[in-house]
């Protein structure tokens, strides 16, 4: 028998958290986990566009880590959970690390700020960076209001979006297109 997508026990305006607490859809953990899966999503983007093998593996990497991410914030953390949960490392956060020094060998020293845009994989892991820092925020927002994350959910995310910062310039260094300077106005 096939997944059914639709359950309808969510019409109402509610959804089960792992654990099957119910909670409201705009609860802040749905919040949280929502926007990483929309980072996961947008991530599908930055790899198609930037049609590069080695950055489409490292995406897809880091894809498997926002799964995991997911299913950490839609956890209840006050309930028992039958299941295996996978569990982000902090060698997670050194490889994001180790493939930021990779890539700045490479890419030329920045002198200033810079704009978004270029080529569209780049534009595009712009965009993914932005939401990377909404998902972080959300995380702390989450621990302020005294819901569990765990500290390295936040350190991978603020990680990760160094990376797409450097991953954008990397992708237009790679498509011979230079950094667009910001030059303020005077």
């Amino acid at each position: 028998m096939a997944f059914k997508i639709y359950t309808k026990t969510g019409d109402k305006g509610s959804t089960s958290l792992i654990g099957g607490v119910r909670v409201p859809k705009n609860h802040i953990r749905i919040e949280a986990y929502g926007t990483v899966d929309e980072l996961n999503s947008y991530l599908g983007v930055v790899s198609d566009s930037a049609a590069d093998v080695r950055i489409s593996e490292w995406i897809h990497e880091i894809q498997d880590r926002l799964f995991t991410i997911g299913s950490v914030l839609a956890t209840n953390p006050d309930k028992e959970v039958k299941m295996q949960l996978p569990d982000v490392h902090e060698a997670d956060v050194i490889w994001l690390e180790q493939k930021i020094d990779q890539m700045n060998e490479v890419l030329p020293k920045m002198r200033s700020f810079i704009l978004p845009g270029g080529h569209i994989a780049s534009s595009n892991a712009h965009v993914a960076r932005c939401v990377c820092r909404r998902a972080e925020r959300i995380c702390v927002a989450m621990q302020q209001a005294e819901e569990m994350v765990p500290e390295l959910i936040i350190q991978y995310l603020n990680r990760l979006s160094d990376f797409l910062f450097v991953l954008a310039r990397f992708i237009s260094y790679n498509h011979k297109v230079d950094d667009i300077p910001w030059r303020a106005r005077v």
